[in-house]
């Protein structure tokens, strides 16, 4: 994504001018505007005009720019296309303000964002569009009997390029089904931004398939398939359907060969989140309220949230996440934003869109009831001066110790609170 102007800081208003270059940028652009946001772009309207004697002509095509404040925005993931509506508040020759209109915005064409305010995910959302490479990290050709799927796998966004489809009665491995893959294969991949190709199906048609692409690409001397064929691997897969995307993304090898991109580091934690659920629960969490919770104890490690719960129209909701995944990081731990375009946000969104794996066990977390308290609630303490390793704050002595705002406990024994939720307290005694 290309960044034209900016003009923006932290928490104040602005606006930035930017062009979206590729598909993954149409879905940061998505995930950027909000309702009550200023859009600003060149765009045509079909507009009536009357001649000199009064008599209306016929209606023609102008090209007007159109600044909208925006009340919706909808992104078709199928044809990646975003489209905002809203009212117009600038008004002109051809458009009076306070009409409705809706705006595509494209590829490769420009346009103004203004917001009211520029929270830390806004600008950390453009900051990273700007700064990436663009393009797919990994095309994968998901295949069986007589259909083959194309898809891209970009580091927000993945798309399905190409649906093919063989004619009944023909055998799957025939040249004319193969040679249709071929054809979307050499239009949609593309050697320089993608690192790997998969090729996956049930049997041995991904086998016949890899042996025609190789020796099609010898035939037509297509030298960018033939210098990187040790890029294009093979992987079982139940189907040729978009579900197997996650057994593709769970193979070994292909993980090796995309390691440090997004994908990959997000299909890891998400692994590594279900193998703890099903064998040491007592290390991971979901859902808004566990999470909230652990993070009361210092106890996450990793915190995965989708970036839907950042698409709230209330703005209230938005700061909350915003603001939580911020003092996660504040606090030591780790934070992964899962794109709910990826099959590995998918996967999070079906365990409410937030989960955490915890720094130590906190068993029963789910019905323990915590309290914060703050400095004006005193406790009984039974020595004079404590010491807390979470925060290394040391309150001054007194006979009734305030409890600083940071720290964290349950309604249990003390003891029980050391015990259990690992919380360890030194206590200097005089």
């Amino acid at each position: 994504m290309k960044l034209l102007g900016k003009r923006i800081s932290l928490n104040q208003p602005g606006t930035v001018k930017i062009i979206p270059e590729e598909s993954d940028d149409l879905w940061l652009v998505y995930n950027l505007i909000s309702t009550g946001d200023v859009i600003a772009t060149v765009t045509t309207r079909k507009v009536h005009q009357n001649s000199d004697s009064g008599a209306s002509k016929n209606p023609s095509r102008v090209r007007v720019k159109l600044e909208i404040k925006v009340t919706a925005v909808d992104y078709d993931k199928d044809s990646s296309a975003l489209r905002v509506r809203g009212r117009n508040v600038v008004s002109n020759e051809h458009l009076n303000s306070g009409a409705f209109h809706t705006l595509e915005l494209e590829k490769n064409k420009e346009f103004d964002l203004k917001k009211e305010v520029w929270d830390a995910r806004a600008i950390d959302a453009l900051t990273d569009g700007c700064d990436r490479g663009g393009g797919a990290d990994l095309a994968v050709v998901l295949m069986h009997e007589s259909l083959a799927h194309l898809y891209l796998v970009g580091k927000n966004v993945t798309t399905l390029c190409a649906k093919i489809e063989g004619s009944s009665g023909h055998k799957t491995g025939s040249n004319k089904f193969f040679e249709s893959i071929f054809r979307a294969f050499i239009k949609h991949v593309e050697f320089n931004t993608v690192r790997c190709v998969v090729i996956g199906s049930p049997g041995s048609i991904k086998d016949e398939f890899r042996g025609f692409l190789l020796s099609e690409a010898q035939k037509l001397k297509l030298k960018s398939i033939e210098s990187n064929k040790s890029r294009i691997v093979l992987a079982n897969t139940s189907s040729g359907h978009k579900n197997s995307l996650k057994e593709v993304l769970n193979d070994m090898t292909v993980m090796s060969l995309i390691k440090d991109t997004k994908v990959a580091i997000e299909m890891k934690a998400m692994k590594e989140l279900t193998d703890m659920l099903s064998s040491n629960s007592d290390r991971a969490c979901y859902g808004p309220k566990s999470v909230e919770a652990a993070h009361e104890l210092m106890a996450i490690e990793t915190l995965m949230i989708t970036d839907d719960l950042f698409r709230s129209a209330e703005i209230e909701t938005r700061k909350k996440y915003i603001n939580f995944v911020q003092s996660v990081k504040n606090a030591g731990g780790k934070a992964l934003v899962f794109s709910s375009m990826h099959v590995s946000g998918e996967q999070l969104a079906q365990l409410t869109g937030i989960a955490a794996i915890l720094r130590f066990p906190l068993p029963d977390l789910d019905e323990m009831e915590l309290i914060i308290f703050r400095s004006d609630v005193l406790l009984q303490w039974p020595t004079p001066h404590w010491e807390c390793h979470g925060c290394r704050r040391l309150p001054p002595p007194s006979s009734n110790l305030p409890l600083p705002y940071h720290s964290r406990l349950t309604k249990m024994h003390l003891p029980d609170v050391i015990q259990i939720l690992g919380f360890y307290f030194v206590f200097l005694l005089d």
